[in-house]
């Protein structure tokens, strides 16, 4: 029987150690607030560590793939085949997340959570095999209850990995051919938004393309229609094995303390969703950056999110999120590393 673990309390952020950071921050050698965003983040970093000077050395970063039925509707650029030849270089090391990974000195899993090739057996992957893609969600659920509690526990279990090796801060990535799609009919779906709002080119479909996705995902909202307001059943008949996995790695992180840093338009859409299942999981999250996918800005706003860059990236994988990461550690560096006004024996501002 299912144990709904998803709805499970999250931890609390520790507001002592939020009070120490400010006050620290108070302290340092520079005009109150003169580091900008910066500053918020190394306070809100040392509340969900739990320590009043936050660290980001240790970093893990899961990508879940899996195929879509929808792409049967000639809603994708691309062939399906290329999600298993993507999950090749993830391993081989030539896709952009590998090399930030490097760069970044980060662990990086990839796990393949249903792709249309059944022998598809990489070392180096994890190959959990849900089924060969989900089905086609205009003709009926994406995947069965099952199937997406599997996904939901995959996700919860790379946390639990991730937590074992000594990780301070999590970022999931996706891959999978057709998951704009899904991802713009769920967040239609949860936001009650137009779906001309939410629809972009994805990999790079021209102006007829992206109006004929848009038509596709019109159809599949009509038929999911009467659950809309159910948000668990909405992942389940439009998200994606991958969606679905993102969805429950969001939300065992908040549930075990570890923070979030979300990628782009697809892993925000899973943000929604986790939200929309426990609102208290909105707290562990930090957001990459904003994506050139049209459909992003209105998931920001709803999820009031405030990027941390914003460079026009559409990749996907996880890699706008790990490109930030740079400047978090920075924030943690500058908080934890400069002289207080008197360690520098500076003068302080007036009281």
């Amino acid at each position: 029987m299912t144990d709904f673990w998803w709805l499970n309390p999250c931890k609390a952020v520790d507001a002592e150690a939020v009070a120490q950071a400010n006050a620290r921050q108070q302290q340092l050698t520079k005009p109150a607030g003169s580091l900008g965003q910066l500053e918020n983040l190394a306070v809100r970093l040392a509340g969900l560590q739990g320590r009043v000077k936050p660290s980001l050395e240790q970093l893990w970063i899961t990508i879940f793939a899996g195929d879509h039925g929808v792409v049967a509707e000639g809603v994708s650029a691309y062939p399906q085949e290329v999600t298993g030849q993507m999950l090749h270089n993830f391993v081989s090391g030539g896709a952009a997340i590998s090399v930030l990974a490097r760069q970044l000195r980060a662990q990086l899993e990839v796990i393949d959570l249903g792709t249309v090739n059944p022998a598809l057996d990489l070392p180096g992957v994890r190959h959990l095999r849900l089924g060969a893609g989900t089905a086609n969600f205009v003709q009926g659920p994406a995947m069965t209850a099952s199937q997406g509690e599997q996904a939901l526990q995959a996700g919860r279990d790379s946390v639990l990995r991730a937590i074992e090796a000594g990780a301070q801060l999590f970022i999931g990535g996706e891959m999978g051919i057709g998951n704009t799609t899904a991802a713009s009919a769920l967040a239609c779906a949860l936001l009650d938004c137009p779906v001309a709002h939410l629809t972009g080119p994805g990999t790079g479909l021209n102006a007829a393309g992206v109006s004929h996705k848009a038509q596709v995902i019109e159809r599949a909202l009509a038929v999911h229609g009467a659950q809309r307001g159910d948000p668990l059943q909405t992942l389940f008949n439009l998200g994606g094995f991958e969606i679905a996995a993102l969805v429950g790695a969001y939300l065992a992180c908040a549930q075990q303390g570890l923070p979030i840093l979300v990628d782009g338009f697809i892993c925000s859409v899973a943000a929604l969703v986790a939200v929309r299942l426990n609102p208290a999981s909105r707290e562990w999250m930090l957001f990459g950056h904003r994506g050139a996918e049209p459909g992003h800005r209105h998931l920001l706003e709803s999820l009031q999110a405030t990027p941390l860059l914003d460079l026009g990236l559409r990749l996907g994988e996880g890699s706008g999120a790990a490109l930030a990461v740079p400047l978090l550690r920075l924030a943690c560096d500058l908080h934890g590393q400069m002289a207080t006004f008197a360690e520098a024996a500076v003068a302080d501002r007036p009281a």
